[in-house]
């Protein structure tokens, strides 16, 4: 893989908050990843960014008394308070409302007219008498056209999966109102998707992506077919040609634009306007695009389209890792149902580091997956605190106790000692390969897997025997410099997961500089006599009975 690594995790839209549902799918993954990849030495620009266009928000803003500009800057703020607390390292989170958005919308645009790849035509399109205005695709529900489902979007089938225009619905209503809708005639402009069925059909043939997303993404270029991309309204980017006010683009096309737009930011903050396309136009640049199972067909058809359409030299997507869905207790999250986590409770009692890891234990790589309070306390218990803290912790206090808290000498190894270090080997080996394929569920077995063998040599070699004799003492010596090692290679290992937790290791081991600066390859030693930190605890037990009443919490919600 290339040295230069482009990340990015879809734009979450800016009118609602989020939740560990989309954290599981786009944001925690991507996050672990860039985290590994700044391990490897490599040169990684992670973005992200508020999507901030697009119908719903104008309605949602207008319900809430707001202009849409308002309710952005609110969702916008809430949502990166929650990257915040998460421990989030993105390299620029912005927003689609950036200065320099419009001007790179608006040269694809042009572009792609310019290229023969976008039409205008009058069209038909759904109008709302009692609401006096033309309802976009998110607002019209009806009956599927391909399954028969009754309650389908005015975009795509949520039973079947199938996309399509609104005006294909069978009996369509406005989701506002329920008000029946009329066809109208309206002038738009139309990308010709059709035109780039070979293109990505060759294209996509060379990708080595998971099997799910490859056939959910073929079904889409398969039924590829001109698609509006301008709406009726004033928010959004202005249609850059004359004589076209009130049309606006779709924010299907211009979302996914805020990728090279929030990296033209970036590169601003840096001293360097051109920075950004050392990384967006070099095809050396390795770009992967972590998305959750329905942003799928936006990033791995339309913007490709687009993108291949244009005259400037973007990278196409390289890597596509989608995960399906994380539901709560077997239901969706749904904050309308009341079926969510309260996140300002969650972090007064509990930690970034424990809800990254029980995600990233349980990930939906290849299934649905679900968090469940029962798992939650499981994991929290039984890993993060009886495996891996439970290593740590006896094994610093054991350095404090015994050895005035410094590295003891290693002499020669026995058998027990070298299978172990074999074994650790092994185990570093499989979590690094883990990680490069995008398997943080794997990924973190194995780093629990690693803390457990750790534990089983420690019991094994029973160094507060061997202490007591002075024909064993060097044999402790060395089983205490052995697990010394490891719990470097535990930080190492585990901080893409538990960043927070990891680097309060690295100060227990009094290593500098920080573990965000360390390189996988080239550890700092631990030579004899070295002066280790005092240590503290890592994770605390969480008692079965807050487990019960944040389970209780969360039904009384779903009954109001």
């Amino acid at each position: 893989m290339s040295s230069k690594v482009l990340i990015t995790s879809a734009l979450p839209y800016a009118n609602g908050p989020l939740h560990f549902g989309h954290i599981a799918g786009a944001y925690l993954p991507a996050d672990c990843y860039a985290r590994f990849e700044r391990l490897q030495g490599k040169d990684v620009l992670y973005l992200c960014g508020s999507d901030e266009y697009g119908f719903a928000i104008t309605i949602s803003a207008e319900q809430m008394g707001r202009t849409p500009q308002e309710h952005v800057d609110m969702y916008h703020a809430i949502n990166k308070e929650l990257f915040e607390k998460l421990d989030f390292s993105f390299d620029c989170f912005s927003r689609t409302t950036n200065p320099y958005h419009k001007e790179f919308t608006q040269q694809f645009f042009l572009d792609l007219l310019e290229n023969g790849y976008i039409e205008e035509k009058e069209t038909n399109q759904l109008f709302s008498p009692s609401e006096s205005k033309f309802l976009a695709d998110r607002y019209v529900k009806g009956t599927c056209p391909k399954c028969g489902y009754d309650a389908a979007r005015g975009d795509e089938c949520g039973k079947c999966g199938a996309s399509f225009e609104a005006i294909d619905l069978i009996n369509p209503t406005s989701k506002l109102t329920g008000s029946s809708l009329v066809l109208k005639p309206t002038t738009h402009w139309f990308l010709k998707l059709d035109l780039f069925k070979d293109k990505l059909s060759e294209w996509l043939s060379k990708k080595d992506w998971k099997n799910n997303v490859l056939k959910f993404v073929q079904n889409y270029v398969d039924d590829l077919r001109p698609r509006a991309i301008t709406r009726d309204g004033t928010w959004g980017v202005p249609l850059p040609l004359p004589n076209t006010q009130g049309k606006v683009l779709y924010v299907w096309f211009d979302a996914p634009i805020g990728y090279i737009s929030i990296a033209k930011e970036w590169a601003i903050s840096q001293g360097d306007p051109e920075l950004w396309k050392k990384y967006w136009c070099d095809p050396a640049t390795s770009l992967v695009q972590f998305v959750g199972k329905d942003n799928i067909p936006f990033h791995a058809a339309f913007f490709p389209a687009m993108t291949m359409g244009q005259n400037q030299p973007y990278k196409l997507v390289d890597e596509l890792p989608a995960n399906e869905f994380y539901l709560l207790e077997g239901r969706q999250f749904s904050k309308s149902d009341g079926w969510f986590i309260d996140l300002a409770s969650f972090f007064q009692n509990f930690t970034s580091d424990q809800i990254r890891y029980t995600i990233a234990a349980n990930a939906p790589e290849n299934n649905d997956s679900e968090f469940t309070w029962k798992d939650f306390g499981k994991r929290c218990n039984g890993d993060l605190l009886g495996k891996y803290g439970n290593f740590v912790n006896r094994t610093l206090i054991f350095a404090k106790n015994k050895y005035a808290s410094q590295v003891p000498p290693r002499h020669a190894l026995q058998p027990i000692d070298q299978a172990f270090l074999d074994k650790t080997k092994e185990l570093e080996g499989a979590i690094k390969s883990a990680y490069q394929s995008f398997q943080l569920r794997k990924a973190s077995q194995l780093i629990m897997e690693l803390a457990a063998e750790a534990n089983t040599y420690f019991d094994a070699k029973k160094p507060w025997h061997t202490l007591k004799q002075e024909a064993t003492k060097s044999d402790t010596d060395t089983t205490l410099h052995l697990c010394l090692l490891t719990i470097q290679l535990l930080a190492l290992v585990s901080f893409p997961i538990i960043p927070q937790t990891a680097e309060k290791i690295w100060t227990f081991l009094n290593l500098s500089p920080s573990l965000a600066h360390q390189r996988w390859d080239h550890l700092p030693p631990l030579p004899t006599g070295h002066i280790l930190s005092e240590p503290a605890h890592l994770f605390h037990k969480i008692e079965e009975a807050l487990i019960e009443s944040e389970m209780e919490k969360l039904l009384q919600l779903g009954k109001s």
